[in-house]
């Protein structure tokens, strides 16, 4: 939970977070935002550093449901990003009694999604520039 994590670790957080949302993908908007406060944050990290992360979000904070958002992998293809995915279900359903989870997906990443079961629910929508799609997950 965001109030167990270290300075450090927050620290590190934000800086991959900005990194890929704001630099990356060229976009500019308030990436560190009040849901943060409330989220769990799941991170895998190795020698160099976290190398993949996502957030947990409880119902009612960002959307209708328990939500899950800010994923990253920067090793790309190594299935960190479904690793990670599959975690954040899981504490969804134990932290939050979950019964469904609902996201907003890049399009580019909706296979990612899929394999873990999400479902499209909505027509292409641009978000800050990128195009995303509403899905969720039935529990």
């Amino acid at each position: 939970h965001f109030n167990d994590l270290t300075l450090k670790e927050l620290h590190e957080i934000y800086k991959v977070r900005t990194a890929v949302f704001v630099v990356e993908q060229k976009c500019p908007y308030q990436e560190v935002d009040d849901a943060d406060l409330v989220s769990y944050h799941l991170y895998l990290k190795d020698e160099q550093g976290i190398q993949a992360y996502i957030r947990v979000i409880p119902k009612g904070v960002t959307m209708a449901e328990v939500s899950i958002g800010r994923v990253i992998s920067l090793k790309r293809r190594q299935g960190l990003a479904s690793k990670l995915l599959k975690e954040g279900i899981e504490l969804a359903k134990d932290k939050f009694n979950a019964t469904c989870i609902e996201i907003e997906a890049q399009v580019y990443a909706r296979t990612l999604y899929e394999k873990a079961g999400f479902k499209q629910v909505s027509e292409p929508f641009l978000e800050d520039g990128i195009e995303h799609i509403k899905m969720r997950l039935d529990l």
